[in-house]
C-alpha cells in the first residue's frame, strides 16, 4: 500500500508543478504555492481524516475513488474550500477535477 500513495503523491505533486505552483512537503500532504494562494493537498486512496481546517484545500485520489471521497467530504461540510482531482492510474498527464465546493 505504501507505494500506492507514494506513486500518488508524486503524480499530485506533478500535477500543481506543472500547474505552475511551488510544491514543498509538509507532513503527510503538501503545500502548493503560487502568487498569494497556498492550498494543501492531501494525495491519498482513501484518507483515514478529513482536516478540519484550511483556506485551500484539494484532495488528490485515484479516479475510481472520487466519488466515495467525494461523499465523505460532503456530509462532513468542512469550513474551507476545496476541490477533488481524481487521476487515472496510468498516466500523471491525465486527471481531472471532478468537485469544488466553496465553504459556507
Amino acid at each position: 500500500m505504501r507505494a500506492v500513495t507514494t506513486q500518488l503523491a508524486e503524480k499530485a505533486q506533478s500535477i500543481f508543478a506543472d500547474l505552475g505552483y511551488t510544491v514543498s512537503r509538509d507532513g503527510p500532504e503538501f503545500r502548493a504555492e503560487r502568487k498569494w494562494r497556498v492550498v494543501y493537498v492531501t494525495a491519498s486512496a482513501d484518507p483515514e481524516s478529513i482536516p478540519e481546517r484550511g483556506d485551500y484545500r484539494c484532495f488528490v485520489t485515484w479516479s475510481e475513488s472520487v466519488t466515495d471521497l467525494r461523499s465523505r467530504l460532503e456530509r462532513v461540510e468542512p469550513d474551507y474550500e476545496w476541490a477533488v482531482i481524481g487521476v487515472e492510474d496510468r498516466d500523471a498527464d491525465e486527471y481531472e477535477v471532478h468537485t469544488e465546493s466553496t465553504a459556507a
